[in-house]
Parts: C-alpha cells; sequence; structure tokens
C-alpha cells in the first residue's frame, strides 16, 4: 500500500476545507443562504471534487487522445468525460498536439486551467497530480513509468511495455519498490469474451489444452534505420523525441513510421503480440511464467515460430491459421482434445458450439472481471489493489514476442529459463537481452 507523504498536505482536507471557507464567506457576505451546486457537493450521485482523481497525460497523439477525449477504443468521452477524473496537464514534445490536446480539454471543462508541458519532467513534479496516462512509443515506456514511480504517481501505459526484456524486468522491480499502481493498456483483459474464453479453457471445457495459435503478424519484418537525414521542424523537440533510443538523424519517415524500426520497436510482435500473447499466455494458465524453448520456422519440420512451455502447451504463431478457423483471423485459438475456443475483438466461436452458452459455476475458475480497463485502474488506485493488467502481468507477457524477435534474429532455437528469466548458455541471446541507452537517460 502506498502511504502517504506526510511532508506533504492533504489535498482532500485542504479542498473541503477551501470550499466550507467559501461557503462560509458568501454567506456571511450577502446574509442569505448560498446556492451550491450539487455537483460541486459531491450530492445527488456526484463526485465531489475532492474525491476525483488528478490526472496528467505524457503522450497525446492519436492514442493518447482517445483516453483524454474519447473514441473507438475508449470508454465514450474518455477520461475528461468522467466525474470521478480531473484532467489537469496534458505533456507532449509535439507542439500542435499538446496545444490541440490542452484545447480538447478546457473545451471539455469550460475553462483553460490545462497546462501544457514539452518536458515530462515538470509535469512529474506537480504535487497535486495523483496518476498518469503515458501514451508515447514504446521506447518511452519504461523510463517515463519508472519515473512516475519515483514521484509516486500512479501509472496507466499503452503497450508494449519496453523494447526488451530488460527494460520490462527494470519496471517490474520498480514498480513494486515504489508501491504505486500499475495498469498496462492491454485493454483485451477487461473484455467479456476474452475472459470468459480463458475460463472456458483454465476450467476444461475444451478438455486437456494442448495448443494455443495467435494470429500476430510482424516476424522478422522490422529494419535498421538508415534513412537520410532531413532539418529538424521547428514543432518538434527532437531530441526528447529520440529520449533513450539510440541517435538517429531526423527523418519524417521515420518520426511517421517509428513501429518499423529496431530502434524504436519489436514491430508487430509486439504491437499486436502484447495483446494476443498476453491472452495465450492467460487462457493457458501461463501467466506468471513462460515458454522454454523458442524456434522459428526452419523451411523444414517447423513452418510457423513456435513455444513449448512446461506445462505441455505448444503456441504457435500462425496467423494464416486463425484466419482459417476463426471469422477474425486477429486473435487467439485454444485446442483442447475435446474441443476450441476462438476469440477476437470482441466476440467468440466455440466447438461445440454450445459451449459458447456455457454459465461459469460458482466453485469454477473466475477470472479477474472489470467493466473497462479505465475503471479497472482508477479503482484500484483507490482501494490500492492490483489492476487486470498489473506490471507483473504485462513484463511477462511482452517477454514472449521479444523471445520471438530474438529467435528470429539468431535464426535458430532459443532455450529460456522463466523462472530465473535469462537465457540458457547462451551468449549470443544474452546480448539481445538488454540494450545501451542514449545519454542523460539510464534505467
Amino acid at each position: 500500500m502506498k502511504l502517504p507523504d506526510p511532508s506533504q498536505p492533504d489535498r482532500r482536507i485542504t479542498r473541503r476545507s477551501l470550499l466550507t471557507s467559501a461557503v462560509g464567506a458568501a454567506a456571511g457576505a450577502i446574509a442569505l443562504p448560498a446556492y451550491i451546486p450539487a455537483r460541486a457537493l459531491g450530492r445527488d450521485g456526484h463526485v465531489a471534487p475532492s474525491n476525483r482523481i488528478v490526472m496528467g497525460h505524457i503522450g497525446v497523439g492519436g492514442q493518447g487522445t482517445q483516453h483524454v477525449v474519447g473514441g473507438p477504443w475508449t470508454p465514450k468521452g474518455g477520461l475528461t468525460g468522467r466525474e470521478d477524473v480531473h484532467v489537469v496537464a496534458v505533456c507532449d514534445v509535439n507542439r500542435g498536439r499538446r496545444e490541440n490536446a490542452k484545447k480538447l480539454v478546457d473545451q471539455r471543462y469550460g475553462n483553460e486551467d490545462c497546462k501544457a508541458y514539452n518536458d515530462f519532467r515538470e509535469l512529474l513534479a506537480r504535487k497535486d497530480v495523483d496518476a498518469l496516462l503515458i501514451a508515447t512509443g514504446e521506447r518511452w515506456h519504461p523510463m517515463l513509468s519508472m519515473e512516475a514511480a519515483k514521484a509516486g504517481k500512479d501509472v496507466y501505459c499503452e503497450k508494449p511495455t519496453s523494447v526488451t526484456i530488460a527494460e520490462a524486468i527494470a519496471l517490474r522491480e520498480t514498480v513494486r519498490r515504489y508501491g504505486i499502481v500499475f495498469q498496462q493498456g492491454t485493454q483485451q483483459r477487461s473484455s467479456y469474451s476474452f475472459r470468459f474464453a480463458c475460463e472456458l479453457v483454465l476450467n476444461g471445457y475444451i478438455g486437456t489444452l494442448k495448443e494455443v495459435v495467435v494470429g500476430v503478424g510482424g516476424g522478422p519484418t522490422y529494419r535498421q534505420c538508415t534513412l537520410p537525414a532531413q532539418p529538424e521542424p521547428e514543432w518538434l523537440d527532437y531530441d526528447m523525441w529520440l529520449g533513450p533510443a539510440p541517435w538517429r538523424p531526423f527523418n519524417a519517415d521515420m518520426v511517421g513510421g517509428w513501429m518499423a524500426y529496431r530502434d524504436f520497436s519489436g514491430g508487430e510482435m509486439t504491437n499486436w503480440g502484447a495483446h494476443h500473447y498476453d491472452i495465450a499466455q492467460w487462457g493457458s494458465g501461463n501467466q506468471h511464467t513462460g515458454p522454454t524453448l523458442i524456434v522459428p520456422p526452419n523451411g523444414r519440420d517447423v513452418k510457423v515460430l513456435t513455444y513449448h512451455y512446461k506445462n505441455g502447451v505448444t503456441m504457435t504463431r500462425d496467423p494464416d491459421r486463425t484466419a482459417r478457423e476463426s471469422p477474425d483471423g486477429n486473435g487467439v485459438l485454444f485446442v483442447g482434445d475435446k474441443g476450441k475456443v476462438a476469440v477476437w475483438r470482441y466476440d467468440l466461436k466455440t466447438w461445440p458450439e454450445n459451449l459458447k452458452q456455457q454459465k461459469i459455476g460458482p466453485n469454477e475458475i473466475h477470472l479477474h472481471e472489470a467493466e473497462n480497463h479505465h475503471t479497472d485502474f482508477l479503482n484500484s488506485v483507490r482501494d490500492r489493489s492490483r489492476p487486470g493488467a498489473d506490471i507483473a502481468i504485462s513484463s511477462r507477457s511482452i517477454t514472449v514476442p521479444h523471445l520471438g524477435n530474438i529467435a528470429y534474429e539468431l535464426g535458430r532455437p532459443v532455450h529460456w529459463d522463466p523462472d530465473h528469466e535469462q537465457f540458457v548458455n547462451d551468449p549470443d541471446a544474452d546480448r539481445l537481452f538488454a540494450r545501451g541507452l542514449r545519454a542523460p537517460w539510464r534505467l
């Protein structure tokens, strides 16, 4: 549990005191009962200002803006549409994006109070901010989340967790050391269809689980960045955009398409893989461990990337197969000796068909349930519980696509010790476990 800092004032008491003082002063001045809206006092079902979670946003591009004001991937109205949240600050190294985000927040609240920052450290220094939503590229995810933890801020961070396995482990250790709430933006964890599919598998409704198939694109397709230098635009703080990633000269194609380059991303393996490998681990009972052997395709006996687990489950990256066996190939297929379950956003198919109507009994395995991913995080901020996509889970889930990328890069099988989170007698794989960070940034 995160304890309050005794050197800092209790914001709730301060706000209540100010509100009480204001009401008393007004009453004394005019000798009439002052009218205070129910919303301001937290009455009639409204949330009082003193009980709202004060939030800042770092990274307010497309996905980041969705979190602020809502859109196709977030609850209607985003976080500014919630009475239990008050967004007070936005931060982005792209001037146009941060100014747009500030405008949207101010429009939502009907004032001009939202502060816009270029440097995240100025935002972290604010004592009134309880929590942060981070939606930058993954080259920044570990660093920003760790600095937020050190500043005592709870964190909702977009996926993927990291660019390397070492970063994911370091982030987990820091989150635990500082006792913050951390939620990874793998929102499929808060989806009924994915949870129900995993419950069917874990409760034995398809018999003994033999295989999991993930419909994730990617593979060894990302590139090293060798684009020519272009003039840096005045609207972008390019040095901060790069952050801890290796220095490369500015190029608009690189900045706009950074996910294709290994300096900044693990490609689709970690983009969609952060979602689907996570569900595969959840439903197979492996969410707190990992595979022991990872075998890339060799054109002979191994046709697709294959993972082997201690519990006898085999997992393959085979989007062609998921496309053949389910209405939406972008998902996960669980194969047992008595049936199958395919799940995607946001529906599922079962073999036999009547499994889709199965009720999970009160004495059977029930997985973490959430109204939605934002609410799950905010509830944990209040009661200090661990949310559905806690760092202990997300650090393990992202390790799986990282291991696949390493097997692809080496062009041969790699052995992994999930108990100690290290490669087994493999110096070449060890060199891909971590990477150097550009000064002055460090884990």
